[in-house]
This record gives C-alpha cells, structure tokens and sequence, in this order.
C-alpha cells in the first residue's frame, strides 16, 4: 500500500454509473468531509464537457487532461469522485492513493448495462472496437488493483451503502466529529 499523507481523504472508484458522484455526496454530508467531483474538475479548468474533450483530443488527449487534474488534487477531509477512466493515470492514482483510502464501488455488468445509458453523451472512453463489457473486463482489474476496500452494490440502495461504507470508514478514522451535515 502506498504511504499516505494524513489527509484522510476517500476517493470512489468505479465504471460510470456505479453511483460514485451520488454516494460521494452522500457520504461526504455523513462524514462531514467536503465533496470534490472529478469530471466536474476537468470540465472547470477545461471550459468544455467531457465528450467535447474527447471529440476534440481524442480518448488519449482526454486522458492526458483526466490524468494531470486528477494528479493535481491537493486535499484534506474531501471525498473524491473521479471519472471511471481515471485509474488509466498512474499519476493520477498515485495521488490520490496518497490522500487517503480508495474505495471501489462495484456494481455488475447486467447492472452498468441496465444503468449506462448513452456512452458518448456521458463521455466514457471506449476505444474503437471495444464493447462496453470488454470496458468492464478491462477496468474492474484495475479497480481491483488501485482499492484499499471493494463494496458490492449488488441488491443495495445508496442509503444503505452510504451507512456501510460510513461505518467502516469511521472504524478506520476517517470522519469529522461533530461537523457531520455541515457544509466544509
């Protein structure tokens, strides 16, 4: 496991749709961290969406940009929710791995289908040729590899995945007494 500042941050890692922005908002108003949502990151500096990044640079040249904002993030009592391609960044990763805890949210591949939606409108890179389930394949090694702790979304609402994963984060340290619902 790579050393870690005490910043005690929490980033979610997962494929697109796993609830990562959802859950990280959630949790972070239980925990009483602020919430820091990655896309959102790479669309401020950027002043383009996503998939404008990625029709305009490529899958590469997007992640290129994912890599270095991700690489950037200098935090403390945050939750974090990159983008799912993030774990393509060593940079990026290592950083983040360096804040804190890397959870990984894992959903199945019957439920990304049923949840995706449309994939370039959400800016999911996916290389020519490349099915989204080769996509999954593909990532959950790497979200294996990058998490300190795996949740099963599998038959859970977010409220009970919250209170879980809030629960084995205050066991390992990582909540503010008393500024929990507080805005940071």
């Amino acid at each position: 496991m790579a050393e870690r500042k005490d910043r005690k941050c929490v980033t979610l890692i997962g494929m697109p749709a796993a609830g990562k922005s959802t859950v990280g908002v959630l949790l972070a108003k239980r925990i009483g961290y602020r919430f820091i949502d990655g896309d959102l990151l790479i669309q401020e500096q950027t002043g383009k969406l996503l998939k404008e990044i990625i029709a305009e640079q490529g899958m590469d040249g997007f992640m290129d940009v994912e890599n270095r904002v991700n690489a950037a993030i200098d935090a403390e009592y945050a939750v974090i929710a990159p983008g799912g391609s993030v774990v393509y960044g060593r940079e990026a990763m290592e950083n983040l791995r360096s804040l804190g805890v890397v959870v990984y949210l894992k959903i199945s591949y019957e439920e990304l289908a049923a949840r995706i939606g449309d994939v370039v409108d959400r800016g999911v890179v996916l290389k020519e040729g490349m099915t989204l389930r080769d996509l999954y394949d593909e990532r959950t090694a790497l979200f294996e590899q990058y998490a300190d702790i795996t949740v099963d979304e599998e038959g859970k609402r977010f409220g009970r995945l919250v209170d879980e994963l809030r629960g084995t984060l205050e066991k390992m340290g990582y909540a503010r007494g008393g500024s929990a619902g507080k805005e940071g």
